[in-house]
């Protein structure tokens, strides 16, 4: 649909945007140590979508007359472009699967509603023709939330949302936002900017997901330190349904039994459609600065964040890069093409060497990124207090210039994907949180079981990982790693090492996911993470609330 954005149907992103390393010296040497891969310069700008082998839509023809009287012909489509767009989401499962034509139950048609009512129309059709209905937003889910059954014989119908994308109204004085589920994060941004406002909700995902998925997937962005997770940010909601819809409030706080708002978050379109979302909403800060720092060794940065949590210092983000993945980001810095950048290269030699003097094992450091938002005099304490934690920790201040090129890249990461899959290398995430006491444990058991999966594949392969959203019992900790797959049966290799790294998040005091839902991808840890009586509680949840298993079935729970 021309008037809905949409990202290319073979990767992540726009087209035209990509991963670049050649002006980046360090990073070929880098991978070459990491995985053993020898990088050639890229070769794929663009896939054709005549290469695509897309199976034929199943759609009956009076399911289509239905749709198109609902949200008129030009809003329904059953092209095989779109199908495959709103086929799954952005793993990198799921992209190897889409460019190797492992297509597995396509959509058969893609409609996009322009109002409550007709989502309501929709899903009134969708049960008395026994249809599949799977809502999507940006389609930028990576735990296979958006894949439907291979198995499924009934016609599948994708409700894109994004024709639903606007600021409804803004309560300037509760601070709330009334706001379409459909709205990608740089459109809302712009519509709430505009009036002075922000949500502060930064995921990676950010540029290509939407608000009414963050909700649906219980998301977290960069800033909810200060903003607070997606859980704490939406106030009301409405949530259509076959028979009715539900309408929650957007109240302070209620005592009505068990929370329905709760309920929704989190529930990947299992019980309905999220139409429109009331959020709360924060006047644009005077200030935003995102300072460096650079520290000894892991714990030395843990433990320092673990104390500006308990020293109450208002942050938007703290962030910490283990070991590995500061060697990787270092890795990823640009040739300097400038006299400025030449001498800030060799002052950051020259500090490296000061380091190693001082006894630093530069092979061990780790650096940290804290954004500071608020008035001028706010931030100038902030960041005093925060430098007088990390220097007792042992920190070296590194400043607002690394921190300014962290913010303008922080959304760049999900293109090396496509980078890598095309020199035949996976690179993937998995993502957990922990108390505080069980942080360090956590971190080195995902190490240590990536690298026994790696060792059982005869593979040399790479993992690194980051502190992100602390909170004040624990926090966040999200691995990416790294292996050249094998052509020849990259799935079973794949489940094997992501399922080791899963396992150990349970074993050792971890969830199954801070962030990313549970789609399919996460359910074999939910009876562990939950117990196995939650689990019946969500079955019988998910059976009541649809017993013809027409929304999104067989995603959380089986």
């Amino acid at each position: 649909m021309a008037h809905v954005k949409h990202q290319k149907w073979w990767g992540w992103g726009e087209e035209g945007v990509f991963f670049n390393y050649e002006n980046k010296p360090a990073f070929a040497p880098f991978v070459e140590e990491a995985i053993g891969v020898s990088l050639r310069p890229r070769q794929r700008d663009t896939v054709e979508f005549a290469t695509a082998q897309v199976p034929e839509s199943r759609a009956p023809e009076d399911v289509l007359a239905h749709l198109r009287e609902t949200s008129g012909a030009e809003n329904v489509s059953v092209e095989d472009e779109l199908r495959v767009v709103h086929w799954a989401g952005k793993s990198v499962l799921e992209l190897l699967q889409t460019l190797r034509n492992d297509f597995t139950r396509v959509p058969d048609v893609v409609v996009y509603p322009g109002s409550e009512d007709e989502v309501t129309r929709i899903l009134e059709t969708a049960v008395a023709e026994d249809l599949v209905v799977i809502p999507f937003g940006g389609g930028s889910s990576i735990s296979r939330s958006l894949q439907a059954g291979q198995d499924e014989s009934r016609c599948i119908v994708s409700v894109d949302m994004g024709r639903l994308d606007r600021v409804l109204e803004i309560d300037e004085t509760s601070g709330l936002a009334t706001i379409q589920a459909g709205v990608l994060g740089p459109d809302m941004e712009e519509q709430l900017n505009a009036r002075g406002w922000t949500l502060g909700h930064f995921p990676d995902s950010f540029a290509h997901s939407t608000l009414g998925g963050w909700a649906a997937t219980r998301s977290s962005g960069m800033q909810s330190d200060k903003y607070g997770d997606i859980a704490d940010i939406v106030r009301g909601l409405r949530l259509v349904r076959p028979t009715a819809t539900v309408v929650l409030r957007p109240l302070p706080s209620t005592s009505t039994g068990p929370s329905l708002r709760e309920m929704v978050i989190g529930s990947e379109g299992r019980l309905g459609i999220i139409t429109e979302l009331t959020v709360q909403v924060h006047r644009l800060p005077q200030e935003h600065e995102v300072i460096a720092y650079m520290f000894p060794t892991w714990q030395q940065a843990l433990t320092a964040v673990r104390q500006y949590t308990e020293a109450e210092i208002p942050l938007t983000f703290a962030r910490v890069s283990d070991a590995h993945e500061t060697a990787f980001s270092l890795a990823t810095q640009k040739a300097s093409t400038s006299v400025k950048g030449r001498l800030a290269a060799r002052g950051q030699e020259a500090l490296w060497a000061v380091m190693r003097r001082r006894g630093w094992d530069t092979d061990a450091m780790c650096l940290s990124y804290v954004c500071f938002e608020g008035t001028v005099k706010d931030v100038a304490e902030r960041k005093k207090a925060v430098a007088k934690i990390a220097k007792a920790q042992g920190a070296v201040v590194l400043g607002s210039g690394p921190g300014a090129l962290y913010d303008q890249k922080k959304f760049d990461t999900p293109h090396l994907r496509d980078f890598l899959l095309e020199q035949n290398t996976v690179g993937d995430v998995s993502e957990t949180a922990a108390p505080w006491s069980q942080l360090t444990t956590v971190h080195k058991a995902a190490y240590d079981a990536a690298q026994r999966a790696y060792a059982r594949l005869d593979k040399t392969g790479w993992i690194m990982s980051h502190m992100s959203h602390s909170y004040h019992s624990g926090a966040c900790l999200y691995f990416t790693f790294a292996y050249v797959f094998d052509e020849e049966n990259p799935y079973e290799e794949y489940h094997m090492i992501k399922s080791a790294i899963q396992q150990s998040f349970i074993d050792s005091g971890g969830t199954l996911s801070h962030h990313h839902g549970v789609g399919v991808e996460h359910q074999p840890w939910m009876e562990q993470d939950i117990s196995p009586e939650g689990v019946r509680l969500m079955h019988g949840l998910f059976e009541v609330a649809d017993p013809g298993g027409n929304f999104n079935p067989g995603k959380i729970v089986p």
